[in-house]
């Protein structure tokens, strides 16, 4: 789902700005900002570059659910399906400082306009993903993003954070099976 959720993401952005702008050409990457030999990838070059940059586990056991009804009115003991938070990092890399800025803000737009995607909003939502929200990450200012991009190994470009919530993951291994309860009988007598 983490793989399906980016590429839908990136999938939404890239139209977005392709619209605003009039453009032809894919203008968004998922891609990380450098590769292991500290080098800008060249398909990042002069695009919006979509980068997963941590992953927490949504810890509310109300999204929690162990048993699910199978067709023959029985339930099946699956394994607990989990929700993640992704933490994405979305940054122009152009050459033009004003494109960058440019293309900021219109990301930045996006993000205002689609809180969440879902069904309703988006006809082409991979299945899997029921909903998809997107949080403005405020973070801890100037020496966070540092960190951030010194860890990264890439000189810092202007950019944004976005909390991506509740991605579900589930092995929909089945433990089990647990027959439906037909009836039951009061067996409890007077004393």
């Amino acid at each position: 789902m983490i793989f399906k959720s980016l590429h839908f993401t990136s999938n939404m952005l890239n139209q977005f700005l392709k619209n605003k702008f009039g453009l032809s050409d894919n203008v968004v990457v998922t891609n990380k900002i450098v590769d292991q030999n500290g080098t800008v990838p060249i398909e990042n070059q002069n695009k919006v570059i979509i980068t997963l940059i941590h992953v927490n586990q949504e810890t509310v056991k109300p999204y929690y659910n162990k048993n699910r009804q199978v067709n023959n009115g029985s339930y099946a003991n699956k394994s607990l399906e989990e929700r993640y938070n992704l933490y994405i990092l979305i940054s122009p890399n152009f050459e033009d400082y004003n494109e960058v800025l440019k293309f900021l803000n219109a990301s930045i737009q996006f993000f205002q306009i689609n809180t969440a995607l879902d069904a309703h909003t988006s006809s082409n939502i991979p299945k899997g993903i029921s909903r998809l929200e997107f949080e403005f990450e405020k973070g801890d200012g100037y020496q966070q993003m540092h960190n951030l991009w010194s860890a990264l190994g890439a000189k810092y470009q202007p950019s944004v954070i976005y909390k991506m919530k509740l991605i579900s993951i589930s092995s929909e291994e089945i433990k089990g099976f647990i027959p439906e309860i037909i009836a039951t009988s009061n067996t409890s007598e007077d004393v």
